[in-house]
């Protein structure tokens, strides 16, 4: 599948020459943060820029640090980025941020062009221009979104990337699951398989547009890679047992995956320059879901070898396993976070499934939910945000996600029944 688009960025005013100027600040690492009240009025443009305004709005809050203030207060109208505001009546609605801008349509090309102030201080924090085709506002609206976090949180956004996952349609006991992405948000979902095989565990590359699955038939199980650009499927090859579980090392340049034999599974690791493969576990047990540190030098995988099945981290070698889980109940799914703080996993412990996070040594391990089902966690790129599948009983999974204070717990915008997340890095 051929890239939508590109963009072209252009800063064009930046008020301040320090954040640390700033009198606004949201400190994402604490718990009890309380949303920054923003007001984002529609942009100036007609229809597409009040859509973009909206996108915008809608990406903060559901960041959970920004609380948009509701259109039907505010006092004045008709603000363009050309506009400066008038700064006390966004200060009687208590607006602490105003994001005002203008749309424009000139040769086919749509130039976007934004603003960001502090109201209290009375300063404009950031001015910024997108250009690109007409039909990839939404993207647009993504990137200012990102644009508007990073400057007030002082982190990366995240508004700007893609979702893969498996779909899954039809009754109970013939369910349909299909390869499927859609931006962040849930909108523009499409599917990239069709119903001749279970697709399982796809996986981005961090590198390129590029992922990473299991599919599954009757009669085989295959690992695959699929160029999003190009919509071009290829084997990673054969292996005698079920290959499952494949991951991306961080430069894109190597799969980690598990191969199942006779009952017992061992991890292994693809150079994809050469199709070369090497074991890296040997042990008479089940060792599967290896991922990557972001450095490349570590993996963290799930073994049952202790007897139950736990968090082990091991050299990308294969060297010095050592178990890092230490609570009670059974952990799955590890995956290594972007910013190397943290590993998220699946456990279940007391009847209940839980996503929680622990750092690398095992240490400050903290529980972000618990429910019927909850399972298969994705970083965001930044680190700050995971999604995951949500099942109720009965009823069919969902796509949800939390944050790492485990305070924002919400529903993904995507109506149809989800599983097995992956979050794309940030797109360029």
């Amino acid at each position: 599948m051929a890239l939508l688009f590109s963009l072209l960025c252009a800063i064009t005013a930046l008020a301040l020459a320090s954040p640390a100027r700033a009198e606004i600040e949201i400190n994402v690492n604490r718990a009890d943060v309380q949303p920054l009240p923003i007001a984002v009025p529609a942009f100036g443009g007609g229809q597409v820029g009040a859509d973009v305004s909206q996108v915008i709005a809608a990406n903060l809050q559901r960041s959970g640090l920004f609380r948009p203030l509701d259109p039907a207060s505010f006092i004045e109208k008709d603000l363009t980025a050309a506009v400066q505001p008038r700064f006390g009546d966004w200060k009687t609605i208590n607006a602490q941020a105003l994001v005002n801008g203008q749309v424009t349509v000139e040769g086919g090309r749509l130039r976007v062009d934004f603003r960001l102030w502090d109201v209290f201080a009375e300063q404009q924090l950031l001015g910024l221009q997108f250009t690109s085709s007409p039909e990839n506002w939404r993207r647009v609206a993504h990137k200012i979104s990102d644009a508007v976090y990073e400057r007030l949180t002082g982190e990366k956004g995240y508004f700007d990337t893609r979702v893969v996952f498996v779909a899954e349609s039809g009754a109970r006991g013939k369910t349909i699951k299909r390869l499927a992405i859609m931006d962040q948000d849930g909108a523009n979902p499409s599917y990239l398989t069709g119903g001749d095989s279970i697709v399982m565990t796809p996986r981005f590359s961090p590198t390129s547009q590029e992922i990473t699955y299991m599919a599954l038939r009757p009669d085989s199980a295959s690992v695959y890679l699929y160029n999003l650009e190009s919509g071009r499927r290829e084997s990673l090859g054969s292996f005698q047992g079920m290959v499952f579980a494949p991951r991306f090392s961080p430069d894109g340049g190597r799969v980690a995956f598990s191969v199942e034999r006779g009952g017992n599974s061992d991890i292994y690791v693809m150079n994809l320059s050469n199709r070369s493969s090497s074991r890296l576990t040997s042990d008479p047990s089940i060792d599967t879901s290896p991922s990557f540190s972001p450095d490349g030098a570590r993996i963290v995988f799930n073994s049952d070898r202790s007897g139950s099945p736990q968090l082990y981290v091991m050299g990308a070698d294969g060297s010095g396993a050592r178990r890092i889980s230490n609570g009670g109940g059974r952990y799955t799914t590890p995956v290594w976070s972007p910013t190397g703080e943290f590993i998220a996993f699946t456990k279940q412990a007391g009847g209940q499934f839980h996503i929680g996070v622990m750092r690398p040594d095992g240490s400050d391990e903290r529980l972000l939910t618990t429910s019927y089902l909850d399972e298969g966690p994705t970083w965001a790129p930044n680190g700050r945000v995971l999604m995951f599948s949500r099942e109720t009983p009965g009823g069919p999974p969902k796509l949800w996600s939390v944050d790492v204070t485990g305070r924002i717990l919400q529903p993904m915008p995507y109506p149809g029944a989800g599983s097995d997340p992956a979050w794309s890095p940030l797109l360029n």
